[in-house]
């Protein structure tokens, strides 16, 4: 392994640790004791920068840059057979948190126009990229010799040696007041009260670095795993006895997809949060947090990071 890959990485023990969370939501449940070996993982998520390198030197073309084939989409709408990614729009007042009237699919957002054709990442260079795929994600790894994390390895990394844990700090949101992650502040979709001084991404190491000095693995925004997404579970020995499994992942890819969905998208795990996430509608700014997100989805509040193993 050489130097230059695990540049502005930071090499975390490994270790046993209590994964998941039983008090916030059901998908966390139940608490596990689980082991992982030791790994390095960026020290920050991938940026505009990192990204734009990789574009220059590949040219790879993401999948919000493509039109999608309406044959993988039963009863697409025509003007959405177009390039386009999914964008948050603030309401102008209260609405039903049941459903997502928040998201734009705009037509012509991607990781370089993060907001739509008008706007540009000119002076968000330190941002996180967004508007990832996981097959993009999958590809920048490749090309940086790394990996994409498991769940596991992602929530060890995340809890910075506090386990057992609510948040990477300990257990108080914002202890004295203080905003210790890019999270929306205020009634959720149309009140952010900005305390934290953000409406959407912010600069990587904006915020205090975790144990392991690890910055934004809390909000900011979600990160893709590898692990395909299931419901966790404790793994036993035969006879009963409890084990702790060693690295952990996920479940399969059939088993990800929901039934119902006539496209059988499969999911994989996000973890982390966002600047989306608040305490008046979703409480997943922790290590703990899960979201099945399906592998062609892109949002502008959607990001990665990478490991190497070894």
């Amino acid at each position: 392994m050489s130097a230059a890959v695990t540049e502005d990485m930071v090499r975390v023990p490994g270790g046993a640790f209590l994964m998941g969370c039983e008090t916030f939501y059901p998908e966390e449940a139940p608490v596990r004791q689980v082991r992982v070996d030791p790994f390095w993982i960026d020290a920050v998520p991938v940026t505009n920068q990192h990204f734009a390198r990789f574009v220059a030197e590949t040219g790879h073309v993401t999948l919000a840059e493509i039109a999608p084939d309406p044959k993988d989409y039963p009863g697409i709408r025509p003007e959405l057979i177009a390039p386009g990614s999914l964008v948050f729009e603030p309401s102008a007042g209260p609405v039903d948190l049941s459903g997502l009237s928040w998201w734009d699919f705009r037509l012509g957002a991607n990781w370089r126009q993060p907001l739509g054709p008008a706007s540009t990442i000119a002076g968000m260079e330190d941002h996180p990229v967004v508007h990832i795929a996981h097959a993009d994600a999958e590809a920048y790894a490749r090309w940086a010799g790394k990996a994409l994390p498991s769940e596991a390895e992602w929530e060890f990394a995340a809890r910075g040696g506090l386990d057992g844990a609510d948040y990477a700090w300990g257990d108080e949101l914002a202890p004295e007041g203080r905003m210790l992650a890019n999270y929306w502040q205020g009634p959720f979709p149309h009140g952010n009260t900005l305390e934290d001084g953000w409406l959407r991404t912010s600069p990587v190491r904006s915020y205090p670095a975790n144990g392991y000095g690890l910055f934004d693995m809390i909000a900011n925004v979600w990160e893709w795993t590898d692990d395909w997404f299931s419901q966790p579970r404790v793994e036993r020995k035969r006879g009963g006895s409890c084990c702790i499994p060693a690295n952990p992942r996920g479940g399969s890819r059939g088993g990800s997809i929901v039934r119902k969905d006539a496209s059988r998208i499969p999911r994989k795990v996000l973890k982390g949060g966002s600047h989306l996430c608040a305490a008046s509608y979703c409480q997943r700014y922790r290590p703990a947090a899960r979201y099945a997100q399906p592998i062609d989805t892109t949002t502008c509040h959607v990001g990665f990071r990478c490991v190497v193993r070894g």
